[in-house]
Parts: C-alpha cells; sequence; structure tokens
C-alpha cells in the first residue's frame, strides 16, 4: 500500500489525534467510536509504511515521520476545504485567522486587541478558542491555529520539544499578583507582604495536566500546606468568591483592569519574585500580512495592560 493511496478520512483524523493529544479526545471530537480512530491511524500508518504515533500512558506523541505526514495532512486538508468551499459557491477566508489563546488572557488582553483589530483592520475575521498551553501548541503543530498566546513560568522551557521551533516572541514579562476582597485588611496597602499570606485560604483553578504550566491560585512558594476552600476553572466565579470574602486568588498583572467591584489587586513584597511570561507563539515561516496584524494589536494591548 503506497502513501498515495492514504484517504482523505485517514488525513483528518490524524490530524485530530495530533491536535487532540489521545485517541479518546479525538474521537469525541469527532464523532467515531476510539476502535474507528485507531483503525484510521493504523491504515495511514501502514500507508506511510512507518510509525507515525508513539502511544504512552498520557497519550501520544508524534514521531519524526508522523510530524512529516501532519504538515503535509494539514496543508492538504486545508486545500480539499478551500476546494470545496469554491465549488459550493461560497466565499473564500483570505483574511482569516485563527487564534487562541490561555484562559486569563480572555478576561481583559484578547477582548481589547480584537476591538483594536476591528477598528483599524475590520476586514480581518478572527476566529479561535481558549484552551490550555499544551492544546494550542498541538493545535499550531496541527495547522488549525494560526498564532496562539500562551503563558509561561520559570524556569522558562520551550513550549514543547518538536522540531523545528516554534516562533515565540516574548510580549511581556511581569510579577504574579494577588487578588484580596476590597474590605479585606491586607488591601490597605499598595503591595502584600509574603509572609501576610501564610494561613490564608485560597481559591484555585483546577490542577494542570502533565507539561502545563501550573494554575493559577495558591501563591506559589509558601512554606505550608495551603488551606484551598474552592476550586474554580471560571476566571469571573474565582474573582466574585474573592468579592465575597471567600478566600484570596493569585492573578497576572494583565487581569487588573478586568476584576470585578470589592476585589483589590495586588503585588507580593519579599521571597522569590514570581514573574509571569506572555508569549505569543506560531509555526516558523513568513507571517501572512492579517497574522501580522492581529498579532501587533496583541503586543499593543499586552504594552498597555
Amino acid at each position: 500500500m503506497a502513501f498515495t493511496d492514504a484517504s482523505l478520512t485517514a488525513l483528518r483524523v490524524f490530524r485530530e489525534v495530533a491536535e487532540r493529544g489521545t485517541l479518546t479526545a479525538a474521537a469525541t471530537a469527532l464523532g467515531y467510536t476510539q476502535s474507528a480512530v485507531s483503525r484510521q491511524v493504523a491504515a495511514l500508518e501502514r500507508a506511510a509504511g512507518a510509525r507515525l504515533l508513539e502511544r504512552r500512558h498520557d497519550g501520544v506523541r508524534l514521531t519524526a515521520a508522523g510530524r512529516l505526514v501532519l504538515r503535509r495532512a494539514a496543508a492538504v486538508v486545508d486545500e480539499v476545504d478551500a476546494a470545496a468551499r469554491e465549488l459550493a459557491g461560497l466565499p473564500g477566508e483570505p483574511a482569516t485567522v485563527r487564534f487562541g489563546w490561555f484562559a486569563s488572557a480572555g478576561a481583559a488582553l484578547v477582548p481589547r486587541a480584537l476591538a483594536e483589530l476591528r477598528r483599524t483592520r475590520p476586514s480581518i475575521a478572527v476566529t479561535g478558542r481558549e484552551d490550555g498551553s499544551s492544546a494550542l501548541v498541538r493545535a499550531l503543530r496541527a495547522g488549525t491555529l494560526d498564532v496562539a498566546l500562551l503563558s509561561s513560568a520559570p524556569p522558562f522551557r520551550a513550549p514543547d520539544a518538536e522540531t523545528p521551533p516554534l516562533e515565540i516572541e516574548i510580549l511581556t514579562e511581569r510579577g504574579l499578583r494577588v487578588a484580596v476582597p476590597a474590605g479585606h485588611p491586607l488591601a490597605r496597602g499598595e503591595y502584600v507582604d509574603v509572609a501576610d499570606l501564610h494561613g490564608r485560604p485560597w481559591i484555585a483553578g483546577p490542577a494542570a495536566p502533565a507539561g502545563e504550566s501550573p494554575t493559577l491560585g495558591v501563591w506559589p512558594g509558601l512554606d505550608e500546606r495551603p488551606e484551598t476552600v474552592f476550586v474554580v476553572r471560571d476566571w469571573l466565579a474565582k474573582l466574585a468568591l474573592v468579592a465575597a470574602g471567600c478566600g484570596l486568588t493569585t492573578v497576572p498583572a494583565s487581569m487588573g483592569a478586568a476584576v470585578p467591584e470589592g476585589v483589590r489587586v495586588l503585588p507580593v513584597r519579599g521571597g522569590p519574585r514570581e514573574q509571569r511570561r506572555l508569549l505569543l507563539a506560531r509555526l516558523p515561516g513568513p507571517l501572512p500580512g492579517p497574522v501580522a496584524d492581529l498579532a501587533g494589536a496583541l503586543r499593543a494591548a499586552a504594552v498597555g495592560s
């Protein structure tokens, strides 16, 4: 069986597996059974004459052959979809940018950048989604996102170990902050001493998957077992609980303009510096004009946040 015999369905399934990171997640996204996904991947591997995926306990990882096939599969699927649109008489999408971002960026920075882009370049359409950093990186590799905002914590490793390396631009590097109820004694000053964070109740996000930056919620490095009173995924709900006096939480500095009434966001003095980087990531290669315009809007929003 030659690789030229590979089916379009198998290429679509393979790209979905590469983006989702597991056969189960790909099956759910496609509405297939896991066994059907496995059969499509196996058929593609037979056509390629090589293993494309390394099965591991935490999901799948692309082999060198898999990375090569993924690059080609993304281009083939996109071209076929574009041809189908033309044959159906539908308008093309020459100025559409596919964009992804991590959770807290959607609270203020992303809306601000998109509003500016709509004002200055109304012909550019932006589609996208919020997701974890690992999922966003896989989507970039799979060609289903053009650009992504990632958050990075020390020691600031590369987003993945794949080749070629992603193009990474550091938009900002700022200190982590703590959100406290406006009526709390800690809110009276212009900063919080790290020693005053001991023994406080915390509102945290869910545990981060392997390979992800730690989720925000508890101040890092406290020399005690912190008390987490609520585990909350939604940022608005988390900050609303802070306003209600239920506990403290950590937030990136860029969130300051988006906090609800009844919450103060303050820097923390003492202890190791807790820095966070805001990264703009994409595949290497020429930067299309619409993607460059979105990148510029994100850059300006990051500087102004």
